[in-house]
């Protein structure tokens, strides 16, 4: 295989070091999917053809390609730099305890909640990886074993912050593009919620105490949902927005259902700080006012296709065919199903000083002697210094 596009991950992330909150979090572990993934995909497919491994991914922030998913960092990076923290790296990439000393990232593009034998059982045959959240776990507790010893593990766990998502999402849309129902699909919603439950409470019980559970996004303001479920009936859409409103209904039902789930988890475990992290909310603001926050063209994917929402299946971000707008930060998609560095920063400032997490994240370093006053963020341009 040729050189890797990631090779210069790593050495970025051991040279980035703590600043704005050195102290507070030693370390942060984040789960997911591609909204979270830092370069696991592209480790785990081997030769396979990966679009996220070459211009114009990367464009906007590091230059280069890194296996984001996006034209620049995402949400998890923002939230690393706010604690005085490195990039996580991709567990995919790492190898010795020393090179996750500060968390690692264990989320894989296209990674699903439920496991693949779930589907498997509902004749749905994946064709997407095998790296779901319950193996994402796994993965966690092999590595837990390298960087602690027994003795050592409840320091570690409860001087680190934990990240579960956004999950679920996939299991949603591998089912949508197979054409499945709404009630279909809504049918296993509980089920997504359940296995995001299991994954927090046995990370509770390795010891964790912080965790942020994140919601899903308005997936209804999404291009490719926009593009594939277009319609000429006028109450199908938000009169305001122009999202589409059947859509941003079942994510605000899978919401719900996480929300229920937190609640649930609170009551088993009163000392353990669980914080509902609102993506939807956060970036509903966006399509409600894009103005307001820079965003000239929210609707549409900046890397895409000559197409309605310049977004079409059959030409992807970085293929033969696709362009590429002008300004990212204007827009609010990157490739018609994530979301720009433009987005993704406005996203976690809403949740790291509010409204859009209880408490915000910056104010959730209860179990460690933490100064408060110096996380407080200057969000006119809080990461410049990356």
């Amino acid at each position: 295989m040729a050189t890797s596009p990631l090779a210069s991950l790593i050495p970025l992330a051991l040279l980035f070091l703590p600043s704005l909150a050195s102290g507070c979090y030693t370390r942060l572990f984040a789960f997911g999917d591609s909204l979270t993934d830092t370069g696991n995909f592209h480790h785990s497919i081997g030769d396979q053809f990966d679009p996220v491994a070459r211009l114009p991914y990367g464009q906007t922030y590091f230059g280069r390609p890194t296996g984001r998913f996006s034209d620049g960092r995402v949400i998890v990076d923002f939230v690393a730099k706010a604690f005085g923290l490195p990039f996580t790296l991709p567990y995919l990439v790492g190898r010795t305890a020393d090179d996750f000393k500060y968390g690692a990232n264990f989320a894989v593009g296209g990674a699903t909640a439920l496991n693949n034998d779930y589907f498997r059982k509902r004749d749905v045959e994946p064709n997407w990886t095998e790296h779901s959240l319950d193996e994402q776990i796994r993965w966690f507790k092999q590595l837990l074993n390298m960087l602690a010893t027994q003795s050592e593990r409840d320091e570690l766990m409860r001087n680190s912050l934990f990240f579960v998502g956004e999950i679920g999402g996939n299991d949603y849309n591998h089912l949508f593009i197979r054409s499945k129902t709404l009630d279909e699909v809504r049918a296993i919603v509980p089920d997504v919620a359940d296995a995001i439950g299991a994954a927090v409470k046995e990370l509770i019980q390795l010891g964790a105490k912080t965790l942020v559970i994140p919601g899903n996004f308005p997936i209804g303001c999404v291009p490719l949902y926009l593009r594939v479920y277009q319609s000429d009936k006028e109450e199908d859409y938000h009169p305001k927005t122009r999202c589409i409103n059947w859509l941003n209904e079942f994510a605000e039902y899978h919401n719900r259902m996480i929300i229920n789930k937190i609640n649930s988890l609170k009551e088993s475990y009163p000392n353990v700080t669980i914080i509902y992290a609102d993506y939807y909310g956060a970036s509903m603001n966006i399509f409600r006012d894009p103005v307001q926050f820079g965003f000239e063209v929210p609707l549409n994917a900046c890397c895409g296709s000559d197409a309605p929402y310049n977004c079409t299946p059959s030409i992807l971000c970085g293929s033969p065919g696709s362009s590429v707008c002008k300004d990212p930060s204007t827009y609010a998609s990157w490739d018609g199903l994530h979301l720009t560095e433009a987005s993704y920063k406005l996203v976690a400032e809403g949740i790291l000083e509010g409204p859009y997490a209880s408490p915000p994240l910056t104010k959730s370093c209860t179990n460690l002697q933490c100064d408060s006053d110096t996380l407080k963020l200057p969000f006119s341009d809080p990461f410049s210094s990356i």
